[in-house]
Formats: structure tokens, C-alpha cells, sequence
């Protein structure tokens, strides 16, 4: 067993009048031993520095570790250090099995969690699993100039001025907010300047703080359906009422829409998760337009909408002669990568003041020194250079699917040809979307099947393609024949 790094400060309970300090602080370190708060391999402090902590004689701390030596709690030898034994006394391992129990008292009441805690369901995280054909949501991580962002990352902590480690405006490092500010109405259509910019850790942070804003219990959201699960964990957690809007090849249906009642309205307008089809003009123009007679406010979430392969680019609804209607939110986990945790959220004017004080009594802010150095990744031009790059490489990737996708899958599945986005969605013919996924799944095909509110009776499957070589998709697509047609049959 390796040795466990020294504890630095040792936290006892109180000592007992006319308790002997030896014993006192030998039974302190026994039973953090035996509490498992002190881990076999663990370095214990050295007797002068505990004898200086507690005020006590060095030599009544030798003597209470010689006690524990001589039990077998501790090991070491004078001027090597002191450690907790890597095998117990043998009457330890009687008296517990390592794992403590905490019994309440008798009569004491259950404390009960909030409304808030008990509508909380768990999102899922990251799964660390290898990436084959088809994983979907994840960007090619492995083509990411990761030297040259270390080069970036020393240059910043060189040169950073002693005031960028106290930390910064809830909103962000102001930078990092000019340059977001500057690409989003360069390169996406928004209407914004820098103070609009909130620096969050990715759209979820940002769905949370348009709730916290916006919502109340009970409030009514729009959203598509089928649409992004999180958004709609985050909606409930608020205690809203959600209400599904159907989507069909030009986007979410702007009508009918309720002409009043809904407070907020959430939208995946350049690439709709998870049908993928990106919402025509007339439908943006149409749902500001509902906005605006409403009352509600619309939230624009961008995921991936910086990787677009054909058709004219369509500029952001938020950027649509829409202030005040729109809260435009996106990330760079797609872009970039996930474990970056950083994405942003555009605010109307009048919205800052109080978006900066909800920031300000949660996460406060995200970590300064990874917005530092996004931000001189972007001033020096090599997030556009990045974003120009893997636009091809994923444009090549598309085209080898949907090519080997019309040769190999014909009559058995149907690719749509996406616009934009990292995934596209096949359609089913004859079987269902979960015997489908577990047939594909067992010949090594990573596909996610079309699932949750909104698609009953909907039979489809999620393909990911940016994050997969070419030569792994067109082992996908041959292994994915196979399993179809061994679970083809009549639905």
C-alpha cells in the first residue's frame, strides 16, 4: 500500500476534566483509527508539532504513540515518521467491518428537505467509456491543439498580475465576456456587448439561473417534444409546469401556442436536440412574434450551432430585433472540450444587475484562471482557427456516414442529412428504438435510442459522428446492418 500523504491538522473531541493528557490524545488517535477518519498509510504529525497544537509535553505525545505502537495502531521508527499500521490489531477487524454507522437517537425527528430538494432528479454525467461508433454529444478530443493551450495556460500564470488570482465579477473574467461578446455578434448574429455576457459552467448552470430569475412554482414553460431532458430536470426541480410544443421538419410549431400564461419558452433552434433538424426563418420570426404578444421570454439554447455544413447560415433569434425577449445561452464543451466547464449566457440589459446577485450567492464565479486563458485562446485567433478546422473534419465525417449510411443501411434505417450539429438521427423502419439499441450495443455500436416525453410511438436512434474517425464509422455502419437485421421483425 502506498503511503498516504501527512494530515496536516488533527480535529479531536473535547478533553475531559481530570482526564491524564496522555490518555486523552491516545484515545483521540484511536478512535480516528478506528473511525476510519485516519487511513491505514496515513502519516501521522509529529510529535512536536502535535505536542505545540495542543499545548501538551512532547513527551506525553511519545507516550501516547508508544501505547498505540504497542497495539499494533501505529508504525515507525524515531526520525522516519509515524504511520497508521497497513494491517490492524486483529481485534479491530472483530469489532467493525470498516464501515461506521451512525444510529439516530431515540425519538429523534427525521428533518425533511425542501419541495425544491424533493422534485430534484439527477441528470447523468460524463461515462467514461471508450468512444466508438456512434457516440453522440462529444466533440473529436483527440484533434484539440492541447499543446498549444498548455502554452497559452503557462504564458497566463507568468504573467498574470497578482489581482487575477483574487478572483472576479460574478458575471466573469470581463476579458473573457469582451471576447464572447465580440465572436457572438461577429459570428452569430447576437445583439450584445460585454457587461450583457454572464460566464457560466456550461448550459445547465445557465437554464438554472434563467429559472431562478424567471420562475416561480407553478409557473408554465414551453418546450419541444421531444426535447433536452436537462432543461426539463431543471424546469421541474422549479416547481414549473411544462407544456410540450410539437417539432416537425422546419423546427418547434409556432402555433398554436397558448396566447398567454407562459412564462418561459425553451428552444434548440440550430439544431434541434434530438430530432436535429434546424428551425427555417419564418418559425423564429413567428415564435418572437408569439413572444412578443405573450409576454413570455424565449430561451435560445446554441449547443453546437457553430458547426454548420450546408444551407445559408441563419443568424440568432436573439439577434432578430428581439431585446429583452431573448436569453441566448451556449458552451464550449462541444467546441472545445467537456471538462472545460465553461460556456456563457447573454442577458437583456436590465437582467444584469440581478443575474450578477444569483451568481453571486451560488458558484460566485468560475474559476478565473481557465477564463483567463480562454480568453487570449480567442484574442489570438486560434478558437476561430480551431472552430474552421473541425467545421471540415466534421463535414468529412457527416459524408462518410450518410454515404455508407445509404449503402449499407437502406430499408433498415433512414439518416437524415443534418445541417448542423455533431449528430443526426436515423429513422426506424419495422423496429423499435430500444431492441434496436441493445441489438447494435452487443456488436460494439454505441447508439442512443430516441426516448423520454414526446416520442411515443416514435422509433429512432441518435448517431454521433464528429467524435469518430472515418475508418470507425464505416465499421459502425457495417456492424450496425448486422444488428438490425438480426432484430428486424414485424412491430
Amino acid at each position: 500500500m502506498p503511503v498516504r500523504p501527512s494530515i496536516p491538522e488533527l480535529a479531536f473531541p473535547p478533553r475531559k476534566s481530570r482526564e491524564p493528557a496522555y490518555r486523552w490524545l491516545y484515545g483521540a488517535l484511536r478512535g480516528a483509527i478506528l473511525g476510519r477518519r485516519l487511513l491505514p498509510g496515513s502519516r501521522l504529525p509529529a510529535t512536536r508539532e502535535l505536542a505545540r497544537q495542543y499545548a501538551l509535553a512532547r513527551g506525553t505525545v511519545v507516550t501516547a504513540f508508544e501505547q498505540l505502537k504497542s497495539e499494533g495502531y501505529v508504525e515507525g521508527t524515531m526520525g522516519s515518521g509515524t504511520y497508521v499500521s497497513r494491517v490492524l490489531p486483529e481485534q479491530w477487524l472483530e469489532v467493525s467491518s470498516g464501515k461506521v454507522t451512525h444510529r439516530r437517537q431515540r425519538g429523534a425527528r427525521k428533518p425533511e428537505l425542501s419541495a425544491y430538494a424533493r422534485r430534484m432528479r439527477a441528470f447523468p454525467g460524463f461515462e467514461d467509456r471508450p468512444i466508438h461508433a456512434f457516440r453522440s454529444n462529444l466533440p473529436a478530443l483527440d484533434l484539440f491543439p492541447i499543446e498549444l493551450w498548455t502554452k497559452i495556460a503557462n504564458r497566463v500564470l507568468r504573467r498574470a498580475p497578482v489581482r487575477l488570482w483574487l478572483g472576479c465579477d460574478a458575471l466573469g473574467h470581463f476579458p473573457l465576456r469582451k471576447a464572447i461578446a465580440e465572436y457572438l455578434t461577429a459570428s452569430r448574429g447576437v445583439n450584445c456587448d460585454a457587461a450583457q455576457v454572464a460566464i457560466v459552467s456550461g448550459v445547465q448552470e445557465a437554464l438554472d439561473m434563467a429559472a431562478r430569475l424567471l420562475l416561480d412554482p407553478g409557473d408554465r414553460v414551453c418546450m419541444e417534444s421531444p426535447g433536452y431532458i436537462g432543461a426539463q430536470l431543471v424546469f421541474r426541480a422549479h416547481g414549473a409546469e411544462i407544456c410540450g410544443v410539437g417539432v416537425d421538419d422546419e423546427g418547434v410549431r409556432a402555433q398554436p401556442l397558448p396566447a398567454r400564461g407562459v412564462k418561459l419558452m425553451y428552444v434548440t433552434p440550430g439544431h434541434q436536440f434530438p430530432l436535429c433538424t434546424t428551425m427555417s426563418l419564418a418559425r423564429r420570426m413567428a415564435l418572437l412574434e408569439w413572444a412578443r404578444r405573450s409576454g413570455a421570454v424565449i430561451f435560445e439554447d446554441d449547443y453546437d450551432g457553430e458547426f454548420r455544413y450546408s444551407g445559408r447560415p441563419l443568424p440568432a433569434m436573439q439577434g432578430l430585433g428581439a431585446a429583452g425577449l431573448v436569453l441566448y445561452a451556449g458552451s464550449f464543451s462541444k467546441v472545445m472540450f467537456p471538462a472545460l466547464r465553461l460556456g456563457y449566457l447573454v442577458l437583456p440589459e436590465d437582467w444584469v444587475e440581478r443575474a450578477g446577485a444569483v451568481k453571486s450567492i451560488s458558484t460566485r464565479h468560475c474559476p478565473v484562471f481557465e477564463q483567463a486563458v480562454l480568453a487570449e485562446f480567442i484574442a489570438d485567433g486560434h478558437f476561430a482557427r480551431h472552430l474552421r478546422r473541425m467545421r471540415e473534419v466534421y463535414a468529412e465525417r457527416l459524408g462518410v456516414l450518410l454515404e455508407e449510411g445509404q449503402r449499407e443501411l437502406r430499408g433498415l434505417l433512414e439518416l437524415s442529412e443534418v445541417e448542423a450539429g455533431l449528430q443526426t438521427i436515423g429513422w426506424l423502419r419495422r423496429i423499435t428504438s430500444d431492441v434496436a439499441a441493445e441489438a447494435a450495443r452487443a456488436r460494439g455500436v454505441d447508439v442512443t435510442a430516441l426516448a423520454g416525453p414526446g416520442t411515443r410511438g416514435v422509433h429512432a436512434l441518435q448517431l454521433g459522428f464528429a467524435a469518430v474517425r472515418p475508418a470507425e464509422i464505416r465499421r459502425g455502419v457495417r456492424e450496425l446492418r448486422v444488428a438490425l437485421e438480426s432484430a428486424r421483425k414485424p412491430m
